[in-house]
C-alpha cells in the first residue's frame, strides 16, 4: 500500500512563491499534482513521468510552475512562483502505482493513489 504526504502549503502574499513537497512510501511510477478550490472541481496543475523525463502543466501554471521529482529520496515536488489569489485551493500529490504508462495522465482516473492535501492561501 502506497502513502502520500503532502507538505509545505500554507499563506503566501500575490506574487511570492512556496515549494510542495509529496513524500512518498511504497513504489510510484507517474505522478501529479491536482487543485481543487472551494465550490470548483479538482483540477489538473501538473505531472510528470516515472523517470521524470517528461513534464507537463496546466496552460495557466506553464512558466510559473515547475515539477520535479527526486526517485532516490521517492520525493515529489512542485515549485509555484508568482502565485495570484485565483489559486488559492487545496492541492494534491497524486501517484500511479500498479503500472507505468506512457504519458502521465492528465485527469485525476489515472491515478490510484492520493495524499490528503495541502492548503495554499495566496493572499492580495
Amino acid at each position: 500500500q502506497v502513502q502520500l504526504v503532502e507538505s509545505g502549503g500554507g499563506l503566501v502574499q500575490a506574487g511570492g512563491s512556496l515549494r510542495l513537497s509529496c513524500a512518498a512510501s511504497g513504489r510510484t511510477f507517474s505522478m501529479g499534482w491536482f487543485r481543487q478550490a472551494p465550490g470548483k472541481e479538482r483540477e489538473f496543475v501538473a505531472a510528470i513521468s516515472w523517470s521524470g523525463g517528461s513534464t507537463h502543466y496546466q496552460d495557466s501554471v506553464k512558466g510559473r510552475f515547475t515539477i520535479s521529482r527526486d526517485n532516490a529520496k521517492n520525493m515529489l515536488y512542485l515549485q509555484m512562483n508568482s502565485l495570484k489569489p485565483e489559486k488559492t485551493a487545496v492541492y494534491s500529490c497524486a501517484a500511479v502505482t500498479s503500472h507505468p504508462s506512457w504519458q502521465p495522465s492528465l485527469m485525476p482516473a489515472g491515478y490510484d493513489h492520493w495524499g490528503q492535501g495541502t492548503q495554499v492561501t495566496v493572499s492580495s
